[in-house]
């Protein structure tokens, strides 16, 4: 019994020094840079590292937005307006982290963004249907992180990307699975190809939040706008009963 107890006294002792060890020290100059911070998940992160003392970057897609996560934070955190679908937008946001972090790279990119989820069978669906998915959610991140990659490795920082479980289990068709089963792809990849550089990459797969609760109602009103779109041959193979059921 004694022997046991030393024993899980020695594994806490050498637990807390691995973790003290990643325990990230000095967080005042160091610059975090966050999209999609309007709500949700990355609204609430860019309050909580601002609190921490980090140097926050919030990406908003809307002025609203900016000035609501402005108006509870405290004077370093620094807003931005980006979307995300355009590279234009990308490229003024990186111009702006540039001047934020004055040559001192970027400490922490995380990237969070659920973009629009056109949900149905994926023949009810157009090719724009998925561009509005991945625009944003895929390529958008992947575009913004390449951009930044210079920022983070000078300072030797971290990429973390925010990956919703719900999108790893294809049971319906559109973008929005293919987003994060891409997102998976390129952190894997990138993670892999950044030890060289002292960059660390991670995904951090999370589910359900309260502030992100599923609207069934506008699940199913737009169920029944891509029913109304559909050609009578496709909507005959189906028959009405499919959509009420």
């Amino acid at each position: 019994l004694h022997i046991a107890i030393s024993a899980s006294i020695l594994s806490l002792i050498i637990y807390w020094i691995i973790r003290d060890r990643y325990r990230v020290r000095n967080l005042n100059g160091k610059h975090v840079f966050i999209t999609g911070c309007d709500t949700g998940l990355g609204n609430s992160l860019a309050k909580w590292l601002d609190k921490k003392g980090f140097c926050v970057i919030a990406a908003c897609a809307t002025e609203k937005g900016s000035q609501e996560l402005r108006s509870c934070s405290s004077l370093s955190l620094k807003t931005v307006n980006l979307n995300l679908a355009d590279s234009n937008s990308i490229a003024r946001a990186v111009v702006f982290v540039t001047e934020q972090t004055a040559g001192k790279g970027l400490f922490g990119l995380v990237t969070n963004a659920e973009g629009t989820a056109p949900l149905g069978p994926t023949d009810w669906l157009r090719i724009e249907d998925f561009h509005s998915v991945l625009d944003v959610s895929l390529l958008g991140l992947v575009e913004i992180t390449l951009k930044l990659l210079p920022l983070l490795k000078k300072a030797e920082g971290r990429v973390v990307n925010l990956i919703n479980a719900k999108g790893l289990m294809a049971f319906v068709g559109g973008g929005y699975s293919l987003s994060k089963w891409g997102m998976e792809a390129f952190s894997d990849t990138l993670r892999i190809e950044m030890q060289h550089f002292g960059v660390k990459v991670s995904i951090v797969e999370h589910g359900f939040f309260k502030v992100e609760e599923v609207n069934s109602d506008i699940i199913e009103k737009y169920l029944f706008k891509l029913w109304n779109r559909l050609t009578p041959e496709i909507r005959d193979s189906y028959g009405e009963k499919y959509l009420v059921e």
